[in-house]
């Protein structure tokens, strides 16, 4: 017990060394313990983390794959769109074909006298239309004198003769066109058959 004074009739108590100390704040003096990271096992975190790569990989790869399949789409469609305008015109040309065919079959008749100017008349616009053909990418097949070809051609007739190569065509009967490459329709040709090359 520690000893008391009495002065002007008022108890004093003395403190002891150490009361400093204690009238400290409590905060001030008490260390916080530090928040420890929760502990998880390491194959767990190894495991999610394998598996979250993988889905990452699954979704790259899958990334990848649709945008190859737009490009390939894109580009499919691009180049449907220009065959299309390339040979959209097909049809409208195939009407003019016939005609050219009636041109050259007026310009084969032969004429007298005056009919010579209608003559030059109906050159003149043959060679528009065909002018006007070459323009669109309509082209001529060449027939006379080629080797039959029954890929551009074809034969109406066979012809035995020993002046001509065999397979080779002796005259045209209707001209065959091509749409860029596109064929429009055959040449319809005879063709040689030489007897002395069998």
């Amino acid at each position: 017990m520690k000893p008391m004074y009495r002065t002007n009739h008022k108890v004093k108590v003395q403190a002891p060394d150490n009361a400093e100390a204690a009238t400290e704040t409590p905060a001030a003096t008490k260390k916080t313990p530090e928040a420890k990271p929760e502990t998880v096992a390491p194959d767990a975190s190894v495991e999610q983390l394998q598996r979250l790569q993988a889905e990452r990989d699954a979704l790259f790869d899958r990334l990848a794959r649709q945008q190859a399949e737009f490009d390939n789409f894109r580009k499919r469609s691009q180049k449907e769109q220009a065959e299309f305008r390339e040979y959209a015109i097909a049809d409208a040309v195939k009407a003019f074909l016939q005609v050219m065919d009636n041109l050259d079959l007026a310009l084969k008749a032969p004429t007298a006298g005056q009919e010579g100017e209608l003559r030059k008349g109906v050159e003149l616009i043959r060679n528009q239309m065909e002018d006007a053909l070459t323009r669109l990418g309509v082209t001529a097949i060449p027939a006379e004198g080629a080797v039959f070809d029954p890929r551009v051609h074809e034969a109406v007739e066979m012809v035995d003769t020993d002046k001509a190569e065999d397979h080779r065509i002796l005259s045209e009967l209707q001209r065959g066109y091509r749409l860029k490459d596109r064929m429009l329709r055959p040449a319809m040709v005879r063709v040689a058959r030489n007897p002395k090359s069998h």
